[in-house]
């Protein structure tokens, strides 16, 4: 599953990586369960610009909890200097895929940070 947004498009670390990937990022701040660095072949892994262990385990992945998360997710987004380092690196290359292990592909903090990252 792939979502683009200018620069950055977000994709699960489980799909197989693609040519046009570009450069691809980590963004969870716990390493994916059943995937080598190999396959993964990331460029960083950015575990700061996840949402901090409080409000990842407050959300739980919890649909009727998204919208609560979404805010507070975008407030923690607002301080946070991994966010200049997402901007930096699509000012040096022509694509970033932000990659996640959420199963829900609507609801998660990769498709929220890559709206804060439209705007």
């Amino acid at each position: 599953m792939e979502d683009s947004a200018g620069r950055f498009v977000i994709k699960r670390v489980y799909d197989e990586p693609a040519d046009d990937d570009g450069c691809r990022v980590l963004v969870d701040r716990l390493w994916p369960r059943g995937v080598s660095r190999e396959r993964a072949q990331l460029q960083l892994w950015l575990k700061e610009v996840a949402p901090s262990p409080p409000l990842r385990t407050e959300f739980a992945h919890m649909q009727e909890r998204f919208a609560d998360f979404r805010a507070a997710y975008e407030a923690e987004l607002e301080s946070n200097p991994a966010v200049d380092t997402l901007r930096e690196l699509a000012a040096r290359h022509p694509k970033v895929t932000l990659l996640f292990g959420a199963r829900d592909l609507q609801r998660n903090h990769a498709r929220v940070l890559l709206e804060f990252l439209q705007h």
